[in-house]
C-alpha cells in the first residue's frame, strides 16, 4: 500500500535518499550473512505473560517462522494491501509478524496492549482491518473475548487469530509462493498510532523508504553500531521500539533482546547477563537504575550507548553513565510520524551542551549545511512563529518546530483534514513542539505545547522544571504541571514519587533548585507526593489527567 505520492518518489529517488531495498531485502541479508547465529530472544517473563517458555531463535528459525506463517496468512485469504491490527506483548512471534505480514503483502498495525474498546472500535472502523491477531488473555485481561464482542459490528474483520494460532502458522509450509508477491520500498512497512491521550488515535502510515532513511540518521548521529546487541524496554508498537531497536537490527543483525512490561530489576539482569550493548531509555528509567540502592554491583561495562528520548535527561544522569561504565549518550527526538533528530558525541561533544541542543539541519550557512550525509543534506527544520507563522531566527526565541524531509509521513491515515493542518504549502510538518533557538547553529527541545506553563507572562518549560529535579537525590520520578492561579494565571506545581522511603518538602525542592541557579519565577509552588506518575502506554506522562487532579484539589482547599 503505497501513500506517498508520485511526486514525493521521484524527487526523494532522484536524490539518491529513496531507493528499492526493503526491509524485507535487508532482513534476508542477515539471514544469509549468519544463519545460525540467535538473532531473537524472548522476554525471559514470558511463561508468565502468556504461559510460554522463553525461546532464543536463530536467524534460519526466523526467517523460515516468517514464509511459513505469511504463507498461512495467505491460505486463509489475507491478500495484498488488507490491513492487519496485531495487539501482542513483547514477544518473538511480534518480532516475527511485521516481516511475515510485509512479506504476504498486507500491512501491520500494531496496538497497545492496554488498549481497550474504545480506541479499538475507533481504529478498526478507520482501518477496515480484515483481521485481528491477539492473546486469549494478558494480564488477567480477556483479549481475545473483546474482539469476538466486536466482530459483528465490523463485518470487515473475517478472522481473529490468536497468539497459538500463529504460532501453529509458524510451524506450517513453505513452498515459494510469495516470491510472486511484489513488494515496493515505497509500500507502506507499519501503521503506527499517535499516543492520542487527549483525542482520537492519529495513523501515521511509514514506508520501507522512510524507516531506512530514518536508520541511515540513526547510524550518522548517534553512537550506535551495525551489529550491536539491542533491547527494547518498551512495547515493540511505536517509533520508540520500532525506530532505534528493531529497524536498527532488520537493517544490521546482531541480537534483538525483547522486554515486557518493563521491570527494573529483570532489566538490570539483561542488560548485565545478555552483553547488550544498545538501548533506548527514558530519563525516569536512568534516574531510576541509577539511584537504585544496588547500583554500585551492577556491571554495565558491556553497554556501549544509550540514547535518551522523550524528554531532555538530567545532566547528573549522563555523568553518571559516563563516570560509573563509560556509557557514552545521545539525546534523541522523535514522533511516530517520521519525525526525527539527534544530539550525539560527534556532532556536540559537550555533555553539558548535549542534553539540551540538537543540530538545526537544513539551517542556510550553518555548519550543518556542510555536512555531507544524505539526512542533513535533505533534512530542513525551522522554528515558526505559533501566532504569526513567520519563520523565526533570533537566538532565544521559542517557536514550533517544523519539519521536513525524507522520513516523515506523506499525511495521516485517511484524515486529510488533519493532514491539510498539520503540512504547510511547502510539504514542512508542524511537529507541534515548541524548540529555542540556540548558539552554535542548534535548537533545543522546550516543551510540548500544552506543557508550558504560563506564571505572570514568563514561559516555564515543564521540561526543564522535571530535568532538574530528576538529579535530586530524593527524588525517583517527577511531573511538573500548571497549577491555575487568580493573581499569576498559572503556577508550577510538580508530582513526585520519592526514592524508597525518603520524605520529601517543598522547602527542599525548592533548595536545591535555588542552588542550581534557575529562575525564581519557576520555582514550584505546590508538591503532590505520589507512588507513581501516571503514562501513558508508550510512556508519555499524561499531564492532563494530573492538571485536572491538581483542578480538584485546588477547588477542596
Amino acid at each position: 500500500m503505497i501513500f506517498a505520492s508520485q511526486a514525493s518518489i521521484d524527487e526523494w529517488t532522484k536524490k539518491g535518499v529513496w531507493g528499492k531495498k526493503t526491509l524485507i531485502d535487508y532482513f534476508k541479508e542477515n539471514v544469509a550473512k549468519t544463519p545460525d547465529a540467535v538473532g531473537l530472544v524472548d522476554p525471559p517473563n514470558k511463561e508468565v505473560l502468556v504461559g510460554l517458555k522463553p525461546e532464543r531463535m536463530t536467524f534460519r528459525e526466523i526467517d523460515r517462522a516468517v514464509d511459513a506463517t505469511a504463507e498461512a496468512l495467505m491460505a486463509k485469504g489475507i491478500k495484498k494491501d488488507d490491513i492487519i491490527l496485531v495487539q501482542l506483548p513483547n514477544c518473538w512471534e511480534l518480532a516475527m509478524l511485521y516481516l511475515a505480514i510485509t512479506r504476504a503483502g498486507a500491512l501491520i498495525s500494531p496496538m497497545p496492549m492496554q488498549w481497550r474498546q474504545s480506541e479499538i472500535e475507533f481504529i478498526a472502523g478507520m482501518t477496515e482491518a480484515r483481521a485481528f491477531i491477539t492473546v486469549e488473555e494478558f494480564s488477567k485481561f480477556k483479549h481475545k473475548e473483546m474482539i469476538e464482542n466486536l466482530q459483528p459490528k465490523f463485518p470487515s474483520i473475517k478472522y481473529i487469530f490468536t497468539l497459538a494460532d500463529i504460532r501453529e502458522m509458524a510451524k506450517g509450509p513453505v513452498t515459494g509462493k510469495l516470491d510472486k508477491i511484489r513488494i515496493d520500498a515505497n509500500d507502506a512497512f507499519t501503521l503506527c498510532w499517535s499516543s492520542g491521550t487527549e483525542a482520537q488515535p492519529k495513523g501515521c502510515p511509514l514506508s520501507h523508504n522512510n524507516w531506512i532513511c530514518l536508520m541511515n540518521f540513526e547510524y550518522e548521529t548517534a553512537p550506535i553500531k551495525p551489529g550491536y546487541n539491542l533491547i527494547t524496554a518498551g512495547p515493540l508498537v511505536n517509533m520508540a521500539s520500532i525506530g532505534t531497536v528493531f529497524v536498527p537490527w532488520l537493517i544490521s543483525g546482531g541480537t534483538f533482546h525483547l522486554h515486557h512490561p518493563f521491570d527494573g530489576a529483570t532489566f538490570i539482569m539483561q542488560l548485565m547477563f545478555e552483553d547488550i550493548q544498545y538501548t533506548l531509555l527514558v530519563p525516569a528509567i536512568v534516574n531510576a537504575l541509577l539511584k537504585h540502592p544496588k547500583v554500585d554491583e551492577f556491571d554495565l561495562s558491556k553497554m556501549k550507548a544509550i540514547t535518551i528520548g522523550a524528554a531532555p535527561p538530567s545532566l547528573w544522569s549522563v555523568q553518571e553513565l559516563k563516570r560509573r561504565w563509560g556509557i557514552e549518550f545521545a539525546n534523541i527526538w522523535g514522533q511516530n510520524e517520521g519525525t526525527g533528530n539527534v544530539a550525539g558525541p560527534n556532532d556536540i561533544p559537550d555533555l553539558e551542551m548535549r542534553i539540551d541542543h540538537f543540530p538545526q539541519y537544513g539551517k542556510p550557512g550553518s555548519k550543518w549545511a556542510a555536512k555531507q550525509s544524505v539526512m542533513a543534506k535533505n533534512t530542513r527544520l525551522k522554528i515558526v512563529n505559533p501566532l504569526t507563522h513567520e519563520e523565526i531566527t533570533k537566538e532565544g526565541d521559542v517557536g514550533e518546530l517544523w519539519y521536513k524531509g525524507p522520513s516523515v509521513i506523506p499525511g495521516y491515515f485517511k484524515r486529510p483534514d488533519l493532514t491539510a493542518r498539520a503540512f504547510d504549502k511547502d510539504g514542512f510538518f508542524n511537529t507541534g513542539d515548541l524548540f529555542q533557538i540556540k548558539d552554535n547553529d542548534c535548537i533545543g527541545f522546550f516543551d510540548r505545547t500544552k506543557d508550558i506553563i504560563i506564571r505572570g507572562g514568563f514561559n516555564i518549560s515543564a521540561q526543564e522544571v522535571e530535568g532538574m529535579l530528576l538529579g535530586f537525590p530524593k527524588i525517583l520520578d517527577v511531573a511538573a504541571v500548571a497549577m491555575p492561579d487568580e493573581a499569576m494565571g498559572e503556577k508550577v506545581a510538580v508530582y513526585v514519587v520519592p526514592k524508597g522511603e525518603e520524605k520529601v518538602t517543598l522547602d527542599e525542592i525548592k533548595a536545591f533548585m535555588k542552588e542550581k541557579g534557575i529562575a525564581a519565577y519557576k520555582l514550584p509552588e505546590r508538591l503532590e507526593i505520589i507512588t507513581a506518575i501516571p503514562r501513558n502506554p508508550v510512556g508519555k506522562i499524561m499531564k492532563a489527567s494530573l492538571r485536572e487532579d491538581i483542578k480538584e484539589k485546588l477547588k477542596t482547599k
